[in-house]
């Protein structure tokens, strides 16, 4: 996988380091195979993380509204990506688990 494979507002799931099982949203494709991360709580858009292509996992999640602010260059406050992230987690981890059952 590479930066192309990700998209502004593409909500994935870091699989290495302290943050390993969290999702985050990505809000910034770098150079060199890294990408600028943030969750909105934990870390904020002021201080996003940054984090190589390699240790997140895709999920197929767009966060529309965010990814609209941020290909426009507006601001995107941590708020939306907390929403953002809600609905995801109610949406498609719910919907997992009760098929696990």
């Amino acid at each position: 996988m590479d930066n192309s494979d990700l998209s502004l507002g593409q909500v994935v799931r870091s699989t290495a380091g302290r943050d390993k099982g969290r999702f985050m949203v990505v809000i910034r494709n770098e150079e060199n195979g890294l990408l600028a991360l943030a969750d909105g709580d934990v870390r904020r858009i002021e201080k996003s993380k940054t984090k190589k292509v390699k240790h997140v996992a895709k999920t197929n999640f767009i966060i529309e509204e965010v990814r609209e602010k941020l290909s426009k260059g507006l601001k995107v406050n941590n708020a939306e990506l907390r929403r953002g992230l809600d609905k995801y987690k109610k949406d498609c981890l719910i919907g997992e688990q009760e098929v696990v059952k």
